[in-house]
């Protein structure tokens, strides 16, 4: 089941990635079924198949599904193209393809997933954690810092999310006892920081940016550290 699913994501991620230009994927957009594009993508998908399967023809189905679904997955994506925000259509997409591999899959291999696993306490807590370490933790520094007037009061949703990944980084740098992490975490930051302080010569933007950085870093070790003891007491019960 492992290798044949390796397989078969192998020729999804060559066929949808490595062996498509961006000249096809700019035709399909403005053609849609009438580019010729779309038609030598799904044929190069078709090879790839082949390829990767061996030549063996007892999945003649598998490709057959693949090769069909991915066509008129590919083709709603380009109808939709226009009235979906892109971002959502790609990942929209992608799982799309994904669960269909997943079908082919356990069609060859009966599997079952299941569900019981996410409501295991560690399972509860981790998500629990990630979830306090992202957008809970944003909001507990709006409120915190809502009272910290600087000069410039632009703000922009990468900060946020940039926020949102080092916290995550943090955390996992924890888990992993890889304390190291952090402090390359810190000097990296550090770097891309100083050039905006030196032009921008407001010690009171400073101050908010240091007092944000410690915040934010000092909650997400917090937060893994309280994971850490909490996941050892579950442990041993």
């Amino acid at each position: 089941m492992l290798v044949l699913s390796l397989k078969l994501v192998l020729a999804h991620l060559m066929g949808d990635f490595l062996l498509q230009p961006d000249q096809w994927v700019n035709h399909k957009k403005e053609k849609r079924e009438k580019s010729k594009y779309l038609y030598w993508h799904i044929t190069v998908h078709a090879l790839l198949l082949v390829l990767v399967l061996q030549f063996d023809l007892s999945y003649w189905f598998g490709i057959l599904s693949l090769i069909v679904s991915h066509y008129v997955i590919d083709l709603l994506k380009l109808y939709l193209n226009r009235k979906v925000n892109s971002q959502l259509l790609f990942f929209a997409d992608q799982i799309l393809h994904f669960a269909v591999i997943a079908g082919v899959v356990c069609y060859y291999y009966p599997f079952q997933l299941s569900l019981g696993i996410l409501y295991s306490p560690a399972s509860l807590l981790l998500i629990t954690a990630v979830l306090l370490t992202t957008y809970v933790t944003s909001i507990v520094m709006k409120v915190l810092l809502s009272t910290w007037r600087i000069k410039s009061k632009k703000t922009n949703r990468a900060g946020k999310y940039i926020g949102m990944l080092e916290r995550l980084f943090i955390f996992f740098f924890i888990l992993l006892d890889y304390w190291e992490g952090i402090g390359f975490l810190i000097a990296a930051k550090s770097v891309f920081r100083f050039g905006d302080l030196s032009k921008a010569k407001d010690r009171g933007l400073t101050e908010y940016i240091l007092i944000g950085t410690l915040l934010s870093f000092g909650l997400a070790m917090a937060i893994a550290l309280g994971y850490n003891y909490i996941y050892e007491m579950i442990g041993q019960q």
